[in-house]
């Protein structure tokens, strides 16, 4: 299984990810803000990914860290 992990405190919520991700399973937090005043990525269900790791390469300030 796919690990996938997030440093929030760097992510500007841009949402290229979001788009990247071809099984949808990532989206910008409604709950949480970053102490940068953004909505974080995080994913919706960590079972689902493929660990494709095109998240990580669109990801302009390397947030995405992607372990198969």
């Amino acid at each position: 299984m796919a690990k996938v992990t997030f440093r929030e405190d760097r992510c500007k919520g841009c949402g290229l990810c979001v788009d990247a991700c071809p099984k949808h399973i990532l989206r910008l937090s409604q709950e949480k803000i970053n102490r940068k005043g953004h909505h974080p990525v995080e994913m919706t269900d960590q079972a689902a990914c493929i660990a494709c790791a095109f998240c990580a390469t669109m990801c302009p300030d390397c947030v995405i860290t992607v372990e198969r």
